[in-house]
């Protein structure tokens, strides 16, 4: 079903994939490339290095890069995009870092807080402050509940060619030649004050399809399938994903779209597909001719990495908690209930780390062996597309979701796709058959909309399924529990009463329909204003926008409190900020730094205030000139400070093994940064863009030795002397003292590799916004 090579492969004449192509004579080549009916390239020199310039990525990268070498990227991109948990903190940065207009075209979404259904007026409020930044600096807004941000950014911003940077972990739009980009909300202003992203070459990994899916099998099955074979083993973790081969043009755009947007969820950087005459007809009925043209690899290209995938054989999917990498065949599950979800709860209380944790799930498994569900949920940028509806529509047409537990709720991605599907009678078969069907949103993706029932189990064609993703709240006694499946299992699910059921079941029912588009909707209440900003237009500020507090530059020593440990083998960012009823705060760092690793370790806020306070204490006396307060004494004394009192900060630190999985939001780091946080100590970063965010943040990556692992204990410290000379020095690696709880020391050596220039002066400064205003 799915073959991977990790030496990499060439792609001959778009068509031909060959492992290991250097250990061929070009006659053995030559006869490969026959037997599918083609002809080698002419002149093929095979050269890899050359050859890897052929890629379709590599060529976009190419018109996008200001470094002048193709191994580092100084990339500039066509286009921004934001929702409305990101794009105040970013304006509000971008304004500290002195933007003055937007000089690119820069969309803001209202699809996270659109329901204003928690924190009183302060949602609203800050679409207000959108609107006002989109009229002042000339920006694009998107009013709440017209289209979840990829579903208009698709619809609207997409072209074959472009780069997209996006504040949301799944800004993703390679299924039409545009390569998206998820970051931090500081990455985006990097571009809005006309500076570059940087990273170094990123490796390209082809996904070479063949075949087409058999009847019932939809895009999130093809997705959970190749999370499945590469998320655990980090086979395409930072790379960018190139799908090409004869299976891409068995598949309409609606279900590349589908796909491609869960690529996010395998850790790679982008993904990009080649486009055909099917991109080209969806850019002709958007109205955007001129955005389509056709993107193919070279005739001999060179792919660092390669991953096969049969799509014939891929089979109906369901990730169950807590990652989209914990795949079975829905076939599969339903053989072995007992089994599966027996490990599964072991997992979770193992992960959670709470032995009385009960899911409940084997509880959902009835007297023949079948499993039983409580809620299904189609839903946002990878459920809400017009083609998963309309599979939905055609298995529920004159079918019943029943009057029991079970419920089924359809959130089109927007409205232009609601009327579509209106016009065509999804709806109305939906609505018939008992579905609810709701506004563009997406809440039910992130915790925010349709929170199961405790111990209750909700199957969804959303993006995550992370543990509290659904908006449950372990620390209050409250858990619940989500799979990812396709759209057309969770009609097949709900068709069946609730019980699980894979689409197969119903494959005959389906067929593609015609695809309209309205655009005339967007024309009516989408403000357009890029190139027409107004210096007389005044920000509107609600009461919960508050800016920044003042960050500190980097000290000469580092003196930190561990205020936590965690084991975990991946720690996502909902584990580090949760997601969820937080999100209406997003606009006040203060508030919000009160939920971080709120659900993971409770007492972290705690420890790191102690941290703070002492920092507020010393920087007191140093300032009035007076003596240090006894506790900072002690503990400098303790940990052998020398010096004067103003070269050592006091703050806090977390270890993680594996941190950043999943979400952009820089809140992740910035939270920690607001609580006195400085660096972070790991084995490995989960994302580049959460390593991103701490750098931008003025925190410390580090990285431990997996050795080290347990010396690390909560509310020990760490002191690392010099480390300002060591970051300003080009260091690589620093010296540190690790002190107990009981006075006792350790020595331990952190590495900070991969730092750029740039990277150390953001560090120095203290943040971003320091090094721009420095500037």
């Amino acid at each position: 079903m799915i073959k991977l090579f990790g030496k990499g492969a060439w792609l001959l004449k778009g068509a031909v994939l060959v492992e290991d192509a250097d250990k061929k004579s070009v006659p053995q080549l030559s006869e490969e490339l026959r037997a599918a009916g083609l002809e080698l390239p002419e002149k093929p020199s095979f050269d890899k290095k050359s050859a890897a310039r052929g890629t379709i990525a590599a060529k976009i990268i190419a018109e996008h890069n200001a470094s002048g070498t193709e191994d580092d990227y100084r990339l500039r991109f066509d286009s921004l995009a934001s929702h409305d948990i990101t794009y105040v903190g970013i304006i509000q940065t971008a304004l500290a870092s002195g933007m003055k207009k937007f000089p690119v075209p820069y969309v803001m979404t209202n699809c996270h807080n659109s329901l204003c259904a928690v924190g009183g007026t302060i949602n609203e409020d800050d679409h207000l402050f959108g609107l006002s930044a989109a009229k002042k600096f000339g920006g694009e807004f998107v009013p709440a509940h017209l289209a979840v941000i990829h579903s208009y950014v698709r619809e609207m911003m997409s072209g074959c060619g472009r780069m997209i940077l996006g504040s949301d972990s799944h800004t993703r739009y390679g299924a039409l030649g545009t390569m998206g980009v998820g970051e931090g909300g500081p990455e985006l202003v990097k571009q809005l004050v006309g500076r570059t992203y940087d990273l170094p070459r990123a490796d390209v990994a082809a996904v070479y399809l063949t075949g087409a899916p058999k009847p019932g099998v939809g895009p999130q099955d093809v997705a959970l399938a190749i999370i499945g074979a590469v998320f655990k083993n980090g086979f395409v973790k930072n790379k960018v994903m190139e799908f090409v081969g004869p299976g891409v043009s068995k598949l309409p755009v609606d279900f590349r779209c589908g796909v491609d947007v869960m690529t996010t969820e395998t850790a790679c950087w982008s993904s990009v597909w080649r486009t055909d005459e099917k991109v080209e007809e969806y850019f002709n009925i958007h109205g955007r001719p001129d955005a389509y043209k056709r993107l193919d690899p070279d005739d001999a290209a060179w792919y660092d990495a390669a991953i096969v995938v049969e799509l014939d054989k891929i089979k109906p999917m369901v990730a169950l908690p807590f990652h989209p990498s914990c795949v079975y065949t829905i076939d599969e599950l339903s053989a072995n209930p007992h089994e599966i979800l027996k490990k599964v709860e072991e997992d979770a209380r193992r992960k959670l780390e709470n032995p009385e944790l009960d899911l409940g799930l084997t509880e959902k498994i009835d007297e023949n062996g079948k499993i039983h569900v409580d809620q299904g949920i189609i839903a946002g940028c990878s459920g809400g597309t017009f083609d998963n509806v309309v599979a939905a529509a055609q298995i529920m047409k004159g079918r019943s979701t029943g009057s029991g537990e079970f419920a089924l709720s359809i959130y089109p991605g927007s409205q232009p796709a609601m009327l579509a599907l209106t016009n065509n009678g999804s709806i109305a078969d939906l609505i018939e058959a008992g579905a609810v069907v709701k506004t563009a949103f997406c809440g039910p993706c992130f915790g925010a909309g349709d929170t199961p029932a405790n111990r209750g189990f909700s199957i969804r064609h959303t993006t995550r399924n992370f543990p509290n993703r659904e908006g449950s709240k372990p620390g209050e006694g409250q858990i619940s529990s989500v799979a990812l499946m396709d759209a057309r299992s969770i009609a097949a699910t709900a068709a069946n009463g609730g019980v699980l059921t894979s689409a197969e079941r119903y494959g005959e029912l389906l067929h593609e329909m015609p695809y309209s588009f309205c655009g005339d909707i967007y024309k009516k209440k989408v403000f357009h204003g890029y190139g027409k900003g107004d210096d007389d237009v005044e920000l509107i500020y609600g009461p919960n926008i508050k800016p920044w507090p003042k960050v500190w530059p980097l000290a000469e020593n580092l003196l930190l409190m561990m205020a936590s440990v965690i084991t975990d083998p991946v720690t996502t960012t909902d584990e580090l900020i949760p997601s969820g009823e937080t999100s209406s705060l997003r606009s006040n760092p203060i508030k919000l730094a009160q939920f971080a690793l709120s659900r993971k370790d409770p007492l972290y806020v705690k420890r790191a205030k102690e941290a703070e306070q002492l920092d507020i204490a010393r920087r007191e006396a140093v300032e009035k000139g007076k003596p240090l307060p006894c506790e900072v004494k002690k503990l400098f004394e303790i940990a052998g400070v020398s010096g004067a009192a103003g070269e050592t900060m006091i703050g806090s630190l977390i270890f993680a093994v594996k941190p950043g999985d999943g979400s952009a939001r820089e809140q992740a780091a910035s939270s920690q940064k607001v609580l006195g946080g400085q660096a972070n100590i790991a084995e490995e970063y989960a994302t580049k863009r959460y390593r991103s965010n701490l750098i931008n943040w003025g925190m410390i990556p580090f990285i431990a030795d997996k050795g080290d692992r347990d010396k690390f204990e909560t509310e020990q410290w760490v002191f690392i002397p010099g480390i300002r000379k060591a970051v300003a020095g080009g260091e690589d690696k620093v010296e540190a003292q690790l002190i107990g709880k009981d006075g006792a020391k350790k020595k331990i050596t952190l590495a900070m590799p991969g730092l750029s220039e740039d990277d150390r002066a953001v560090i120095l400064a203290g943040c971003l916004m320091n090094h721009y205003a420095n500037e």
